[in-house]
């Protein structure tokens, strides 16, 4: 069986006596979105930290394009839940001080055009010349996509990067996120709380138990088709299935499971499921 093109094998944490996780295998494929959900406390940021390579596992790897992760390299972008932006410098000198990272044998005006390119892409070309102090919570978390975007990754790492804003800005840049993968077939692997952000956006979204020593307990293929919009997905064949099936674990099993390694549980083939629909559900009448 071939190795998938990120491979997460066998990652374990733990903080002083206490197992956060241990024994983690799953794989993301180029191009897919997948999506990690998990109560606080079962490991999720630190799963993408390890994958970042801001941290490093006790044991186990994760090999990238057949090479193993030792640390942060440009191949891998994340978007923190806060913006995380350089305060003295405007939109454009945030985007473009990433782009010089990638590429510091560009000319300056090259890097400034490359940019400019990136920031209209994301709606903010008007706003270049602006510093974070004068931008909305929403522009600052859109520059903190661009200047992820700006160094063409080959994987996006998402931290929640949407929580701390209101619903229409949420709204909105989960569409921007959306339209910017697609259209690029861009690898990227988010964490998440929000299970109907996790069904807009990912193709399949992993179950944690809650923690400590979480596992992954169940593997979720989205069947809903793409392109995907927020205001009719609900009508969507599959739908309610689906998050029923999500939401279920979440209230429920994810604590039942908690701690847990069932009689035969092998961590390397993780059950992968496909929620039945319910006929009585198929066509959104009972939302």
């Amino acid at each position: 069986m071939s190795r998938p093109w990120c491979s997460i094998e066998g990652i374990a944490r733990a903080y002083g006596q206490r197992t956060v996780f241990r024994d983690l295998w799953f794989g993301v494929e180029r191009g897919e979105f997948v999506a990690l959900i998990g109560h606080s406390g079962c490991g999720k940021t630190t799963v993408l930290n390890i994958l970042a390579g801001l941290e490093a596992p006790d044991s186990g790897g994760i090999v990238v394009g057949g090479q193993e992760i030792t640390g942060p390299a440009l191949d891998r972008a994340v978007i923190f839940q806060s913006h995380a932006l350089l305060p003295w410098l405007t939109a454009l000198g945030n985007v473009a001080f990433a782009v010089r990272s990638r590429n510091p044998g560009w000319p300056r005006g090259k890097i400034q055009d490359h940019a400019r390119a990136v920031l209209d892409l994301v709606g903010l070309g008007d706003a270049a010349l602006r510093r974070p102090s004068e931008l909305s919570g929403g522009m600052k978390q859109r520059v903190g996509i661009a200047r992820a975007l700006a160094i063409e990754p080959a994987m996006l790492l998402m931290d929640e990067p949407f929580s701390a804003l209101d619903a229409l800005t949420r709204g909105t840049l989960q569409d921007e996120v959306l339209r910017l993968v697609a259209g690029g077939r861009q690898t990227a692997f988010m964490i998440t709380h929000d299970v109907d952000e996790a069904i807009l956006l990912a193709d399949r979204i992993l179950l944690m138990t809650n923690g400590p020593d979480a596992r992954l307990a169940e593997i979720v293929i989205n069947t809903l088709p793409r392109p995907r919009d927020r205001s009719t997905i609900h009508r969507a064949p599959g739908y309610y299935a689906l998050r029923n099936h999500i939401v279920d674990f979440l209230v429920t099993r994810s604590r039942a499971l908690a701690g847990s390694r069932p009689p035969g549980w092998d961590p390397r083939h993780v059950p992968q499921t496909r929620p039945a629909i319910d006929p009585a559900l198929q066509t959104g009448d009972a939302a």
